[in-house]
């Protein structure tokens, strides 16, 4: 990668090979959002950038991303070869310069309009910990975890920025102890440290994304936390499946990392032991595992390090298997990995896991325990990847406080 003339820390995860996207505002001008892209420690204007160097603005010069996102694979490609060539050519300095903003300068909102939302469930050691927690002496995977990425359908509303608080949900709980159900606020609410897809590109209705085109659809990867009112969830979701346990909020992180960022981080996917039918088969293909390191903090302690690269399915598949039925995407279209667990017990990606259901907490540096989430608390998700030439490819965090049920 050419040397950008921005001046950047050493250690920075924002470099001229990362450049992912976002939106935000001033405190200048609260009410004008507009794209931006991260390069160290700044914020470049993008719109701005464009119009001072006389390039079409049209997709950079608006209040979301979605223009960009709708564009395609040509124009993305084409656009971060201008962001390229902006934060390194030193003739360009002077006009790209004045429309770089320091970060800590501005907010960062939702970067784009969520059309649907799709969690997936794709972690085989996350659904096997969950099997052995819910059906002790029994198979922990069902049947058809290993044919087909398990998902549902969430609910885009509620999508909502990092640093969002999140208000404790109300619903229907009954503990199998119970005679009848009650209601109130959930007594486990819980997080899922999760991988998000970004898509761009849509498709016609009737016709499947093939594992092929994968790249030719999804814009992004950003980070998401999938918060889980699990006593709610467990009294509704059979035999329909999650619904109010997990659509009060999402959270997703306010930077979107282009995909061309992380050619490095490409990887083959764990062996697969039961054969794919033809239209999930990766295997002679171009692998879309990705070696994503994921930090989880809670009040600021690291609890977990779940490492995306063990993840079961891939994006690719997912969304190979979520239109395989011919349903169509649109730009905005939001798909999750589902929890990101590895096989240790310090790669864990939610606390039913981490606490096993509560049977063992966990133990904070304050001498506080938690089995699941208390009001005021506050959880972080952040990750980083590989980069060219030893770098590393931030992708921001995602945030979110706990506020009393109302």
């Amino acid at each position: 990668m050419p040397t950008t003339w921005v001046p950047l820390p050493t250690d920075t995860v924002y470099g001229i090979d990362n450049l992912p996207y976002g939106v935000f505002a001033t405190d200048r001008e609260p009410d004008r959002p507009r794209v931006g892209v991260a390069i160290g420690d700044f914020v470049l204007d993008a719109g701005a950038a464009a119009h001072a160097v006389g390039a079409p603005a049209d997709v950079l010069d608006a209040p979301s991303l979605t223009e960009l996102m709708a564009a395609g694979r040509a124009t993305w490609t084409a656009v971060r070869a201008s962001l390229t060539t902006w934060l390194t050519d030193p003739e360009l300095r002077a006009s790209i310069e004045p429309h770089l903003i320091p970060r800590r300068e501005v907010v960062l909102r939702l970067p784009f309009e969520v059309a649907d939302y799709v969690d997936f469930y794709a972690s085989e050691h996350h659904a096997s910990n969950l099997g052995r927690i819910f059906r002790p002496g029994s198979e922990p995977l069902t049947p058809n975890w290993k044919h087909l990425p398990i998902g549902y359908h969430g609910r885009a509303g509620t999508v909502v920025v990092s640093h969002t608080p999140i208000v404790r949900p109300s619903g229907q709980r009954k503990a199998p102890t119970d005679a009848v159900p009650s209601f109130g606020p959930t007594r486990r609410l819980d997080i899922e440290a999760e991988v998000g897809f970004v898509v761009g590109a849509g498709s016609e209705l009737g016709t499947p994304v093939g594992l092929a085109d994968f790249a030719d659809h999804v814009f992004g990867v950003c980070l998401v936390n999938d918060w889980s009112a699990r006593d709610i969830q467990a009294w509704e979701y059979v035999p329909l499946g999650p619904f109010l346990g997990k659509s009060f909020a999402t959270s997703v992180s306010p930077w979107i990392v282009p995909l061309e960022a992380l050619g490095v981080a490409r990887v083959a996917p764990p062996a697969r032991d039961v054969e794919p039918l033809p239209y999930l088969d990766d295997r002679t293909g171009e692998p879309w595992g990705l070696d994503l390191a994921l930090e989880v903090r809670l009040n600021g302690h690291l609890i977990s390090r779940p490492p995306f690269a063990a993840m079961y399915w891939t994006a690719a598949q997912q969304l190979a298997h979520m239109t395989v039925n011919g349903a169509a995407l649109r730009p905005g279209d939001l798909f999750a990995s589902g929890t990101v667990s590895g096989p240790e017990a310090d790669q864990r990606g939610a606390l039913i896991e981490i606490t096993w259901n509560g049977e063992n907490p966990l133990k904070l540096p304050d001498g506080s325990t938690r089995t699941y989430l208390e009001d005021g608390d506050e959880v972080t998700i952040t990750a980083t990847a590989p980069g060219p030439n030893g770098t590393r490819i931030g992708f921001g965090e995602v945030s979110g406080r706990i506020l009393a049920a109302r």
